[in-house]
This record gives structure tokens, C-alpha cells and sequence, in this order.
């Protein structure tokens, strides 16, 4: 198992480096900031805080030159992501009708046999709901897959290659956070997690999210929309059994019993994890477990303190 550790967002508090410095962390770190799209190469502050010893693998740029040299592959791309988009917009229509009759039910009082079979049967619908568009989503990766090997691509051949060797050469990968969609996507054309081994992994915001085994939105109060949690995408699957819920206290409504409740049982397969700044939850090699300021949503709408 390679040491993994999950953090709060880094830009107001940055934490990193107390981190690397427990698992004693010998080199240079290379470094994700591809969510940050055009601003990747503006990593300073991290470069700074990590006592200069970053290497950017720039995967944003690293995306557009391929894009640039091979339009078919372009093209392709843009097309999977249209129907990535399309399948998304249909989910969350059949979403919200799900998610209102849930929370419709778990607002109704009483514990009655017929009301308690009624509320799993909605949380049910639900899970099933959200498994149906992640096989679909998969399925649609792994029909490009087979269409398009992207091994017999020459710049994402060569790309990939330069990515592998630069990793080699570090001791540990740090991803940042950003536009998660467009994190995601980077990684997986740069075959990043294949590439960084058994390396330990640092990860934050959209990075903690891309590596993990499911990508799921969530604002519960957002400038425009329902604020629906969504399932988004297939993660990276390092991250295993857990679901990393960043910036919990601005995106979360957590005083909300029924919301957090609600939360919790419908990803009742996974620890569902809030994130703020100062938080850490680091795993070392062996599995064993360090933890601070981080909080799991339980089924009955409570947070508990996870403790070492």
C-alpha cells in the first residue's frame, strides 16, 4: 500500500509540508496543478512552501500540445466529453426527482415499520440510481478505450514517457485542486496513477476528489441550481472507501441533520469525509491511520471527530 494522505484545502492554510516532513520525505515532490488550467505554472507559493523542491508536471500544457499535434485525437476527446456531458444532464434531471422524494420522506415523523421500509426504498432508488450512471460513464471510457489506444499515439506516447521519467526521479506526488473535471481528464490521459507506482501521494480539493474511486459533486448552497450532491465520474481509485467532502463547512449545510443524514446513507458504501483548512488524514504503508480536523458524516445527520 503506498502512503497516501488526504488534506484540507491548502491556499489560505497551507499544511503540506508538516506532512511530507511525518513521513520523511527525502527529494523533490512533483506536483498537479492542472485544475488550475491556464494558471498551472503559477505555483510559487507551493513551490515556496515546499522548500523549493517541486516539479511541475505541467499536464494542463502537457494536454493542449497533444490536442495541437494530433486534431483527430482532439477531436475524438471532445467528442467522448460532449456525450460524458450529455449522459450528466440527463442523470441529474432524473436526480432531483429522486432526491426530493427522499428528502420529502426523511423530513416525515415517526418510525413506524411502513415509513421506515418507504425511506430505505427512496435511499435505494437513489444508489441504484447513481450505480446505473456510473456504469454508464464507465462505459462510455472504455468504448474510447477500445477505439482509441492511446499507447499508438505518438505525442501521448512520448508525453506519457516524460511524465514516467520525471516521477522516477522524485520521491512523492502532490495534486492540488481546481476544475476537477478537467484534473481528472489530464491525469488519466497522462496515465498519471499507473505512472506514480507506489509513490506516496499528497493530495487536496479536486486532487483528493480525482483520486479517489468516485467523483461526487456537491454545493448545498450554490449560486445557481438545486444544490444536488451528484455523482460525477469514475475516479482514479487510489483513494479507496472514502468519499473526500473539501471545504465541507462553506459547500455543506452540516447543522442540517436530515441533509448530512441523507448524505451518509445514500453513499453508505463509502466514509463520507469533510475536509476544511488544518485538516489531515494520512495512511502510511502498513494502513495505519493519522488523523486531524476531519469528520465523518454519520447516517444519523451527527459528524463525529475521526480519531488515530
Amino acid at each position: 500500500m503506498r502512503p497516501i494522505t488526504l488534506l484540507g484545502p491548502q491556499r489560505l492554510k497551507p499544511t503540506i509540508i508538516e506532512s511530507v516532513k511525518a513521513l520523511k520525505i527525502k527529494g523533490s515532490i512533483a506536483t498537479v496543478t492542472a485544475g488550475w488550467q491556464e494558471r498551472e505554472d503559477e505555483d510559487e507559493e507551493l513551490d515556496e512552501h515546499l522548500g523549493g523542491k517541486t516539479v511541475n508536471l505541467r499536464l494542463y500544457h502537457r494536454t493542449a500540445a497533444i490536442m495541437k499535434a494530433d486534431p483527430k485525437l482532439h477531436d475524438a476527446l471532445r467528442d467522448r466529453q460532449n456525450r460524458l456531458k450529455e449522459l450528466q444532464k440527463l442523470y441529474r434531471l432524473r436526480l432531483g426527482h429522486e432526491l426530493q422524494a427522499a428528502r420529502d420522506l426523511l423530513a416525515v415523523e415517526g418510525d413506524g415499520d411502513i415509513l421506515l421500509d418507504q425511506q430505505e426504498a427512496a435511499l435505494e432508488d437513489l444508489r441504484r440510481l447513481d450505480q446505473s450512471h456510473l456504469h454508464r460513464v464507465r462505459r462510455i471510457h472504455d468504448d474510447f478505450e477500445h477505439e482509441h489506444s492511446l499507447d499508438t499515439h505518438e505525442e501521448v506516447a512520448k508525453h506519457r514517457a516524460e511524465v514516467q521519467k520525471t516521477l522516477s526521479e522524485c520521491a512523492a506526488l502532490a495534486v492540488a485542486g481546481g476544475h476537477v473535471a478537467i484534473l481528472l481528464n489530464r491525469l488519466r490521459l497522462l496515465d498519471v496513477a499507473k505512472a506514480s507506482k507506489e509513490m506516496p501521494l499528497f493530495l487536496w480539493s479536486a486532487g483528493a476528489m480525482a483520486f479517489s474511486e468516485r467523483v461526487v459533486l456537491f454545493h448545498d448552497s450554490p449560486p445557481q441550481g438545486q444544490g444536488n450532491p451528484e455523482v460525477l465520474e469514475v475516479g482514479l481509485g487510489c483513494v479507496k472507501g472514502l468519499i473526500p467532502l473539501p471545504h465541507a463547512r462553506r459547500r455543506l449545510r452540516l447543522y442540517d441533520r436530515t441533509r448530512v443524514s441523507l448524505f451518509a446513507r445514500r453513499f453508505q458504501d463509502s466514509q463520507c469525509i469533510a475536509f476544511d483548512e488544518g485538516s489531515h488524514l494520512r495512511f502510511d504503508r502498513k494502513g495505519k491511520r493519522d488523523v486531524e480536523r476531519a469528520r465523518r458524516l454519520l447516517a444519523t445527520g451527527e459528524l463525529e471527530e475521526m480519531r488515530p
